[in-house]
């Protein structure tokens, strides 16, 4: 190789930080992802019974949805076992999870499955649904893998999930930590 373009290779600037080369890595899971996680099965992991709790809202009983959740198991374990073989293409603990957006006003979203490390920068304890968050809206209706850093040291990449048409049925988080922290996320 010519020494003058070597010269050139060593001195092109890598990442300029941690999250920055945890993000590339991130967003190279998440490309992955968009091709590997099948829509078409993701649409059937939650029953319709359960889907018709979910939004229901009862004074007696505030966990209706949570308690009437419920899977088709065959769906559930095929798309968990793709997410779980994708956040072992990082070298370093990650998480992919994946979401659905649900028929309602103001548009919703649910995390479907969460992984190994309950890492998330959008999912709080306990919640089975929230409104939209920004960025995801943006996944959702674009298409467009969004990088987010919301939390110190914390990386997310969206990408989307499409059928077998090409339509775009839910979204992908791949999240990583600079310093992963095993307890952080299930206080």
């Amino acid at each position: 190789m010519n020494p003058f373009v070597t010269l050139l290779l060593l001195l092109q600037p890598g990442p300029a930080s941690p999250t920055d080369a945890l993000g590339l890595d991130l967003d190279h899971v998440a490309r992955a992802a968009s091709l590997m996680v099948d829509g078409d099965v993701c649409r059937r992991i939650q029953t319709k019974r359960s889907l018709d709790y979910l939004l229901k809202q009862d004074p007696r009983d505030r966990w209706l949805g949570s308690d009437n959740y419920d899977v088709n198991h065959e769906a559930f374990i095929q798309t968990k076992k793709t997410l779980i073989r994708l956040s072992r293409l990082c070298e370093y603990p990650c998480d992919v999870n994946l979401w659905m957006p649900l028929a309602a006003s103001p548009p919703r979203v649910q995390i479907v499955i969460r992984n190994v490390r309950e890492m998330s920068q959008f999912w709080s304890w306990g919640v089975m649904h929230q409104e939209t968050p920004p960025e995801m809206k943006r996944t959702l209706e674009t298409g467009e893998r969004v990088t987010v850093r919301k939390r110190p040291g914390m990386v997310s990449v969206l990408a989307p999930v499409r059928d077998s048409l090409g339509d775009i049925v839910g979204l992908v988080e791949v999240v990583g930590q600079v310093a992963a922290d095993p307890r952080e996320n299930v206080k």
